[in-house]
């Protein structure tokens, strides 16, 4: 895993997860920096051009740490919150929301993991019942793991904190320091997949879809909880036969009926970072197809209700409807 520089906040430099990342990150420019807004956020960068030399900034999360998650984002089984304790993806989907999100494509990644935690247990402990935490939305939370420990750190946390729930979202193949600890019932590992024509053609830098089964079935194997998202959904002339294949084979290596849940969403963006993706992509044409707007989200014309029904019905033929739900 290669960064251009490492940047670090003052305030953080001498936090023990910063002097263990900087071990494994030798002959890297080192720069200290005050604040990560003054890299991360400064007018004139080019998020494609940074994507091909990333660095990694070391920052401290200020305020709020756990925010409400959006509606529809996951499976109902209490209230839900996300937490992110890195921004950006190590991938390159030219489908992600991110590129049309932050002026950067450095990774930020937030080592002060105690204070998310203390975010974690004031909210659960505000709610009666369980309380469900996402991590993933605004990153890859496994895709850094032998830099950010997220795992080493928020497993043993989570293990001790039957009442809070974590989901963790991921295209990445990075399993094996779950691996080594025992399942926790509370953790659900939730992959993300699309047919292999989309992911050659959208997905890059992400893991084939064989290697990605791989590691999601040596984690059921292992007892771990593990979860199925069929997202984004493009519609394209083949895409209900591209499922049919797809299906096929996640069913044929995973156990249907030990999976937590399987979710199908199609694709869609805010409008305002759909145009900030034109921009970054002029060439692209999954980004020159027609859409439809409803409340300032994009979807496309092609897609909508009835493919979406279409696939629901050729999923329902292998995992039953009472672990399925349709991601808003």
């Amino acid at each position: 895993m290669k960064f251009s520089a490492v940047y670090i906040e003052r305030e953080i430099s001498e936090h023990d997860s910063v002097k263990r990342i900087i071990a494994k990150v030798r002959e890297v420019p080192i720069i200290t920096i005050e604040r990560y807004g003054e890299v991360f956020n400064r007018t004139g960068q080019n998020f494609r051009i940074q994507k091909r030399a990333p660095a990694l900034i070391l920052a401290k999360k200020h305020g709020k740490t756990v925010l409400p998650a959006p509606e529809g984002y996951g499976f109902e089984q209490g209230r839900g919150f996300y937490f992110s304790h890195m921004l950006n993806c190590l991938y390159d989907c030219r489908y992600c929301f991110l590129q049309g999100m932050y002026r950067s494509a450095h990774y930020v990644l937030f080592v002060n993991f105690e204070d998310f935690m203390t975010g974690i247990d004031t909210e659960a402990s505000n709610h009666e019942g369980k309380t469900v935490f996402y991590s993933g939305y605004d990153c890859d939370s496994l895709a850094m793991e032998p830099i950010s420990a997220f795992c080493e750190s928020f497993i043993p946390f989570f293990a001790k904190r039957p009442k809070s729930i974590l989901e963790i979202r991921t295209k990445s193949t990075q399993v094996r320091q779950l691996l080594g600890f025992e399942a926790v019932d509370n953790c659900i590992i939730a992959m993300s997949f699309t047919p292999e024509a989309a992911s050659n053609r959208w997905e890059h830098k992400v893991p084939t879809l064989g290697k990605r089964l791989q590691a999601i079935k040596k984690l059921q194997l292992a007892g771990w909880k593990v979860a199925v998202r069929f997202e984004p959904v493009i519609a394209d002339k083949a895409v209900e036969a591209d499922y049919d294949a797809l299906f096929k084979q996640i069913f044929s290596v995973l156990s249907a009926d030990e999976l937590h849940s399987v979710s199908l969403g199609e694709f869609r963006l805010p409008v305002q970072f759909h145009k900030a993706l034109v921009k970054l992509y002029p060439e692209e044409d999954l980004l020159a197809r027609e859409t439809a707007q409803h409340d300032g989200i994009l979807s496309l014309v092609e897609g909508g209700e009835a493919l979406l029904r279409s696939l629901e019905d050729k999923l329902f033929s292998y995992v039953d409807r009472s672990c399925y739900y349709r991601c808003a």
